[in-house]
């Protein structure tokens, strides 16, 4: 007899029982969406889903909806156990869909997190008369470590009863697995209660489970802070296996030793340890921040990098400092106040000028608050105000020239700065110039200056024949762009080479026609942007009209399009609205970021936190050029962007004054 165990567990699985029962909801004014697939990654996509789903259904657009996506879906693991809560997120009326969710299904809890949170779904649980779970219920075990806490993040933990701390002890007694005790000693440690018995054994198991990669493993923070904590030599040993992850917890415990081992760290060259440096060298022998930031910025390198994780640390203390003396403070005067500490460092003498520099960056989309706020002000700090902001700007251009952001940051990080590059100054295009000629110039660098200049017409041979010797090397790569402004730099060297006639082109055209590598694949067609003609627009448009999974295929016919019949972008984007066989939610985005041919918008779906993104949505719904239709577009859009619904949420932050006149703008065209 054959016995299908896996198929057996998986019809019993959490996964199997969820989804019966969610198949199972729907009622008046409200849907549950199919489950997921990889396609529905983020809330924005669950709403274009339902967006798709209303309109095959006839449902009325207000209809309420619940999903999940597919970073929700990890609380599944390969066998559909739940491994954490599910999120469910949901569209239109709240009451109405925790209605249509009801309890949940048997064996499962639904938490409600209000109107502006996702519900939560997980299994019961059983506890005893002490709060305390059965110790092989998993479930429960995760679900009672969720609650007491365990992370140093979360702030200050509430103390553990008699019974918790004797529970989470006995998990800790005799032989431990580090991989099954993380959350027992990380809860007992948050309140400094792991004692010198446990924390050797912890160390051992490690030590001898973590040959040689002692930073893999993800408890290792308790056991450091512990040997710390209680003096052992030890410590010293293991926060130099971990590196700079250890920085943190070592300005936590500040002494001659740990104020070494940061600077040590710093000075080859992570930056990463600077604010934790920083801390301990202001509490060892600098009190004054100013003084500690001008000591350690001599001693730093000459990167930007370094010296903003240096400012960034500054201006964290400064504003700590002012808190400290304004406890009723709330958390906008904090903000507004750190704004303002930006402007004063940009033309603070005492500081050094990459220090000054640092700051000048930090600041820039910050000045429009910072004298909003001075108007709301009176007297002299009203008058102190101004004048900083006034210094701030006659000294901005000259501390700024040459420079430009880190290209090493979080990719979101360039991208909330991606509008500023929307006209291209002498000065913005000799420093992307010089970064594509320098070769320590990442991939991410890379993708991001060439991206600017191509789009812009300011590409020329000089940085092609730059990063040609890199391409087969460095460019082959895979370098995932799905939510960013940018194209994997391969594709746009290829577009350009094609574009100047450059004999480069035929080799690069030689690469992307291989089959291998798959990652490939779907990227090979974006190139047929550069130097286009009519057949590679009917081999793309052969692409589009398939109905295959879009990475960017339906903007590059348009702007290819486009560039073939000498007219705008959105012209071309209009004439494709209700045609068959194109996703409406697919076009909706291309119409919006193809706004602005000089700079189109790659992202992947609309970014409801960009800048970009909000001003090319108005500019559609405004543009006479366009039908009643394709405004609309641009005007749902602008409706649904967070300028409107979480001003909070966008990047950088707005002033109350951009908001309002963002409101008053959409009540003019309701």
């Amino acid at each position: 007899m054959v016995v299908l165990v896996g198929l057996t567990a998986r019809r019993h699985s959490d996964l199997s029982r969820i989804t019966a029962w969610w198949r199972g909801l729907g009622s008046t004014g409200f849907v549950a969406l199919p489950p997921p697939t990889r396609s529905r990654y983020t809330q924005s996509d669950g709403h274009e889903d339902a967006a798709e789903l209303f309109a095959a259904r006839s449902l009325a657009t207000g209809t309420s909806f619940a999903y999940w996506h597919w970073q929700s879906h990890a609380a599944f693991d390969r066998s559909g156990a739940l491994t954490g809560p599910l999120y469910l997120h949901w569209g239109g009326d709240h009451a109405t869909v925790a209605a249509g969710l009801g309890d949940g299904p048997p064996g499962y809890r639904l938490v409600s997190g209000g109107p502006r949170g996702a519900f939560q779904l997980d299994r019961r649980t059983e506890r005893d008369a002490d709060g305390l779970p059965d110790p092989q219920d998993e479930t429960g075990v995760r679900q009672f470590l969720d609650r007491i806490g365990t992370s140093r993040h979360h702030g200050s933990p509430a103390p553990l009863t008699g019974p918790e701390e004797h529970w989470l002890h006995d998990r800790l007694a005799g032989p431990v697995d580090p991989d099954r005790v993380t959350g027992f000693a990380a809860a007992l440690e948050l309140r400094e209660a792991l004692t010198p018995d446990e924390t050797s054994r912890l160390l051992a198991a490690w030590r001898e489970e973590y040959a040689g990669r002692l930073s893999v493993w993800p408890g290792w923070w308790p056991v450091l802070n512990a040997l710390l904590r209680q003096e052992r030599e030890e410590a010293w040993d293991v926060a130099a296996a971990l590196g700079p992850a250890s920085a943190d917890t070592l300005a936590e415990h500040p002494s001659g030793q740990a104020l070494a081992a940061l600077r040590a760290t710093v000075l080859a060259g992570d930056d990463r340890a600077v604010p934790a440096w920083f801390r301990t060298h202001r509490t060892l022998h600098e009190p004054d921040p100013l003084a500690a930031a001008r000591t350690l910025s001599e001693e730093l390198p000459a990167r930007p990098a370094a010296q903003a994780a240096l400012l960034a640390a500054l201006r964290t203390s400064v504003t700590q400092d002012w808190r400290t003396a304004h406890p009723d403070a709330d958390r906008g005067a904090a903000q507004a106040f750190s704004a303002l500490t930006a402007v004063r460092l940009t033309t603070d003498d005492r500081l050094p000028r990459p220090l000054r520099v640092a700051a000048a960056h930090a600041a820039y989309d910050h000045l429009t608050h910072v004298r909003e706020e001075a108007a709301r002000l009176t007297g002299p700090e009203a008058a102190d105000a101004l004048a900083a902001a006034d210094r701030y700007e006659a000294a901005r251009d000259d501390l700024l020239a040459g420079t430009g952001p880190d290209l090493t940051a979080y990719e979101g990080a360039l991208g909330d700065l991606w509008h500023r590059y929307r006209t291209l100054s002498p000065a913005d295009i000799g420093w992307l110039r010089g970064r594509l000629a320098d070769p320590t110039t990442g991939v991410q660098g890379i993708a991001f200056c060439l991206e600017l200049l191509h789009a812009h017409g300011e590409a020329t041979e000089t940085e092609l024949l730059a990063l040609l010797p890199r391409w087969k090397k460095e460019l082959t790569k895979q370098y995932r762009t799905t939510y960013t402004e940018w194209r994997h730099p391969l594709v746009t060297l290829t577009c350009l080479a094609q574009d100047l006639a450059h004999p480069a082109a035929d080799d690069l055209l030689a690469w992307w026609a291989k089959p291998k590598p798959l990652w490939k694949t779907p990227l090979r067609l974006l190139t047929h942007l550069g130097a286009p003609d009519e057949t590679r627009a009917a081999e793309l448009w052969e692409f589009v009209a398939s109905g295959a999974h879009d990475t960017g295929h339906l903007m590059t016919w348009v702007l290819l399009r486009a560039r073939l019949d000498g007219t705008h972008p959105l012209l071309v984007a209009e004439r494709l609205i209700g045609r068959p066989g194109i996703r409406p939610y697919v076009l909706h985005r291309v119409l919006i970021g193809v706004a602005d041919p000089a700079q189109p918008l790659w992202h992947y779906a609309l970014d409801p936190r960009s800048h970009g993104w909000w001003q090319r949505a108005r500019e559609v719904a405004d543009d006479p050029r366009l039908s009643a239709g394709a405004r609309a577009i641009g005007l749902k859009a602008a409706r649904e962007h967070h300028v409107l619904r979480h001003p909070d949420q966008v990047r950088p932050p707005l002033t109350d004054g951009e908001v309002n006149e963002a409101r008053a703008w959409l009540d003019a065209r309701a």
